[in-house]
C-alpha cells in the first residue's frame, strides 16, 4: 500500500471541505491529513478514499463519512493523556484518528470478519492500540476500565449503562442513540450516579449489534 502525493493532495482538500462544514479542531484536522483513508477502504472502492461520503466495508459494515469522524473526534475532546474505548473498531479508520490524538486507544468489534481483517490492517500498518478485542461492546471493556473518553461509532436503540459505568467522574461518552437515524448525545459523567446529556443533530450509522442481535 502507498500513500502517494495525489492522495496527500486529496487528503487536503478533503480537510478544507470538512473546515467549512464545521470542523474546527485543529488536533483532529491535522490528526486526520496525516491517515490514508484509502488504507481503510475495500480495493473497489479507493478511488472514492477523499469523498466526504460513507461507503461499504466487510461484513453489511460501512466506513464512516470522513465528516462524521471529524465530528465525533471533535465533541470527545481527546488529550493526549485520555485513555479512550471505541466501540465497533469497523473499518480502523476511526480507531487510527483516535491513534493520533492518544497512544492510550482500546477498542472492541462484534464482527469477526471484521475483527480478523483490521488485526492484519493495524499490523501492517503499526497502529497499535492496547487492546483490539473481538467482543460485545454493549459490555464495554470492564477490564481495562475505567476510561476518560467512550467513543461509539454505530447507532444503539439506547445507552448501554455498563459503558456509563465505566467512564470516570469527568469522563465523556459520545455515542449515536436511535433505530432508523439516530441522535448525537454526549454524556459527561458529573458524579458517580449523575450525568450531563447535550445532544449535537441527526445522523446516521448502521445499528450496534450486541449477542442477542
Amino acid at each position: 500500500m502507498k500513500d502517494t502525493t495525489k492522495h496527500q493532495g486529496l487528503r487536503r482538500q478533503l480537510m478544507e471541505t470538512l473546515r467549512k462544514k464545521g470542523i474546527s479542531s485543529a488536533e483532529v484536522l491535522q490528526v486526520m491529513t496525516t491517515i490514508p483513508r484509502h488504507f481503510f477502504m475495500d480495493p473497489g472502492l479507493v478511488n472514492f478514499a477523499y469523498e466526504d461520503q460513507a461507503y461499504p466495508i466487510a461484513a453489511e459494515q460501512t466506513i464512516s463519512q470522513p465528516y462524521t469522524v471529524a465530528f465525533q473526534s471533535q465533541i470527545l475532546e481527546v488529550a493526549p493523556h485520555h485513555k479512550v474505548l471505541e466501540i465497533g473498531t469497523g473499518s480502523g479508520y476511526q480507531t487510527a484518528v483516535l491513534l493520533g490524538l492518544t497512544p492510550h486507544v482500546y477498542t472492541v468489534e462484534r464482527q469477526q470478519e471484521l475483527f480478523k481483517k483490521t488485526q492484519r490492517l493495524f499490523s501492517q500498518l503499526n497502529l497499535r492500540p492496547k487492546k483490539n478485542v473481538f467482543g460485545d461492546g454493549y459490555k464495554g471493556l470492564p477490564d481495562t476500565a475505567p476510561y476518560d473518553r467512550i467513543i461509539v461509532t454505530a447507532g444503539a436503540p439506547e445507552v448501554p449503562k455498563e459503558l456509563l459505568q465505566q467512564l470516570v467522574v469527568g469522563g465523556k461518552l459520545v455515542i449515536p442513540v436511535g433505530v432508523k437515524e439516530q441522535v448525537m448525545f454526549r454524556f459527561t459523567k458529573t458524579s458517580e450516579k449523575t450525568f450531563d446529556k447535550e445532544s449535537f443533530g441527526n445522523f446516521r450509522f448502521v445499528p450496534l449489534l450486541n449477542d442477542k442481535n
